[in-house]
């Protein structure tokens, strides 16, 4: 009896003499069709959410009017035989399927658009071509091309095309504000000429168009007061360098080469050079964003210009110019927390492309701590820039120029469009005034022959 019922729940293999083991088949049926159960509705699933997506995005508010006139028309109107709201249900059913046709071909359209430029100077419009080719093999039914231009968007309307043939329109961006704006993505949006229906594509080709702000030219003696492209003695006494300062007696651990022999002669002791130091000519250019330290936007984009006219020149005459501006600081912590952000001064271009995306701020570090930053990060700095506008008071100008050492020279540059142009000392700092952008080329010119 035992040796019966083990025959039925196990064989043997007479090939690999391995025993097989005979499971409940209804269980193993079950659990398989569980399994397609849960895949077969999750792929209805996945297809009723991309139908509805379709529909929601294609039906228009007036197509959903229009559907729910015909269905309430044609059920009051076949119900109650009431033939006004059986015409109008009709009716709007016909629109319904008119509509249709027009969604075909919606990737039928290469759109490609072409700019002659991707970097320029605020209020110099950018020149491009719109091409939308027919890709199909069809004919393509008519319809439009939306461009968004930063904020703004540009509409052109796409005729009847035939296959294989092209469309090209002029488009003119405007540039009246400097900024970093983005062009693109292209979409094409198809529809019935009522507004029925619609269907979308978006290619994914944008651009960057770089609007740099206004700039002035600087004449290469008059970026800031500094003739001496090679650099410019300071106070510091050093032994080594080539500005001679004086002669000194010699102490165990001066070099050899330093000493004075035809002094040593005279005077019988030995005596050694001493140096002023030599130093190259490097720039800071510090500029404040805080909204609190500017009256309007007029004079924040002078600012602008101002900094970036100084810095362009400085790059252009070798000099080692550095921008600094105030960096973000959160809401809680502003009191607490100093930030700066250096842009790019590697070439003209990389700082003009950094000025255009620069912004007023209400959580940004204040001039002052630019300053104090920019002081301990470069301490080999020989002329600092404060570039701010109207509202710091002489008081707050010079808290920010005592951050720099004796030894360097500070500017404000003070941009004020209803102000009096003109240079004024203010301590050991001096303070210029622009209402223009050309005030900065005649006074900078002015400062330096002085």
């Amino acid at each position: 009896m035992s040796f019966h019922t083990e025959s039925r729940l196990s064989r043997t293999s007479a090939s690999t003499g391995f025993a097989r083991t005979r499971y409940g088949g209804t269980a193993r049926s079950t659990t398989v069709l569980a399994v397609r159960g849960v895949q077969s509705w999750r792929r209805v699933r996945a297809v009723a959410v991309q139908t509805l997506t379709w529909i929601v995005e294609t039906v228009t508010p007036a197509g959903w009017v229009a559907f729910g006139v015909a269905l309430v028309g044609l059920v009051v109107g076949l119900a109650l035989g009431l033939l006004e709201f059986a015409v109008a249900g009709g009716a709007a059913l016909l629109l319904l399927v008119f509509s249709v046709p027009f969604l075909f071909s919606a990737r039928a359209y290469d759109v490609r658009l072409l700019l002659d430029h991707d970097r320029v100077v605020a209020g110099t419009p950018v020149e491009g071509e719109l091409v939308v080719t027919n890709i199909g093999r069809t004919a393509a039914l008519p319809g439009r091309v939306d461009v968004p231009v930063g904020d703004g968007l540009v509409d052109v309307h796409i005729p009847l095309l035939r296959p294989r043939h092209d469309f090209r329109e002029h488009v003119v961006i405007p540039t009246a504000r400097r900024g970093v704006v983005t062009v693109g993505p292209a979409r094409t949006v198809r529809g019935d000429p009522l507004g029925i229906l619609t269907r979308e594509a978006t290619w994914e080709d944008t651009h960057t168009l770089y609007v740099h702000p206004v700039t002035t030219a600087l004449r290469s003696t008059a970026a800031g007061f500094i003739r001496d492209l090679e650099g410019t003695a300071s106070r510091t006494i050093v032994d080594a360098d080539f500005s001679f300062h004086a002669l000194r007696p010699y102490v165990p651990g001066d070099s050899p080469r330093q000493i004075h022999w035809k002094s040593t002669a005279k005077t019988g002791d030995l005596m050694v050079r001493q140096y002023e130091e030599t130093r190259r000519s490097r720039m800071v250019i510090a500029l404040s964003l805080g909204d609190d330290e500017y009256t309007d936007d007029d004079e924040f984009e002078l600012a602008v210009s101002a900094a970036a006219s100084i810095g362009v020149r400085g790059i252009r005459d070798g000099r080692d110019v550095d921008v600094v501006v105030g960096g973000e600081v959160p809401e809680f912590a502003r009191r607490a927390v100093r930030t700066v952000r250096e842009l790019h001064t590697i070439s003209s271009r990389t700082l003009l492309d950094d000025l255009s995306g620069v912004d007023l701020s209400e959580r940004v570090s204040p001039l002052r701590d630019v300053a104090s930053l920019a002081a301990e990060s470069h301490p080999d700095v020989s002329i600092a820039f404060l570039v701010c506008g109207s509202t710091l008071t002489p008081a707050q100008l010079q808290t920010a120029a005592l951050a720099f050492g004796s030894d360097v020279a500070v500017a404000a540059l003070v941009c004020a469009p209803t102000a009096e142009p003109g240079i004024r000392r203010l301590g050991s700092m001096t303070v210029i005034s622009i209402g223009l952008l050309d005030d900065l080329r005649h006074l900078l010119a002015k400062g330096a022959q002085t």
